[in-house]
């Protein structure tokens, strides 16, 4: 299985049977990201909430992908009123798609689309896929459930924000993480926008002196997991 960062919160997950999944593609107002949507496929768009800056350019891929997309209930049904497949579901439920797992978790952050529709709670997303647990916690503030996350899922995986003004910050986002207690920690959602900045070195710094491991995943890298 391959991990590919495409910055801010959008991530492509490819499958050892090469099925793709994409989790909040914004790319193409994405003034971080130089990768464009034209370029990018999907068989799966997750959407852990309806802000523009994560269902960024999901419209346009599962126009031409044919994209199944998994998204809270209120999301899904604004993402079938518009004429796309969707699989409703909601936060503490799970199920067993053609990839994997997958779960919705609690995430502290609102939830409203470019159009002003209510896109139900904003939601992370736990994904059991080719024997590896990833955990990507959507746009949200420090909450202590997350230890209950970790202590029900061995994580190996964990990608959350650093950015913070929107989300956690450094210092929340190294809480979390011991909450957690991935095995390897991923910052999100940071240097997009001026009022975003952050340092990722500064928290794998602060996350090495947990004797935990950080991998600070540069724009348009993919790795083997």
């Amino acid at each position: 299985m391959k991990l590919k960062y495409f910055s801010h919160s959008a991530f492509q997950i490819t499958t050892n049977e090469g099925q793709i999944i994409l989790i909040d593609p914004f790319l193409d107002d994405n003034p971080t990201c130089s990768v464009k949507s034209e370029d990018v496929t999907a068989d799966f768009i997750v959407l852990t909430h309806a802000h523009g800056d994560h269902i960024g350019d999901a419209f346009k891929i599962a126009k031409r992908s044919n994209s199944l997309f998994i998204c809270v209930n209120e999301l899904a049904n604004y993402v079938a009123g518009k004429g796309f497949n969707a699989h409703n579901m909601h936060i503490g439920g799970g199920y067993n798609f053609a990839f994997g797992h997958l779960k919705f978790t609690i995430a502290h952050h609102g939830s409203m689309t470019p159009d002003n529709f209510y896109g139900g709670e904003a939601a992370g997303v736990v994904l059991s896929i080719d024997n590896k647990i990833l955990y990507h916690t959507g746009d949200t503030g420090l909450f202590y459930d997350m230890k209950l996350i970790g202590e029900m899922n061995d994580i190996d995986y964990m990608l959350l924000p650093i950015g913070d003004n929107f989300t956690m910050g450094i210092n929340d986002a190294v809480k979390a993480v011991e909450l957690v207690n991935p095995k390897t920690a991923i910052p999100m959602h940071y240097n997009t926008f001026p009022v975003i900045n952050a340092d990722p070195n500064e928290f794998k710094m602060k996350i090495n002196e947990l004797d935990k491991k950080c991998k600070v995943m540069e724009y348009g890298e993919e790795i083997e997991l």
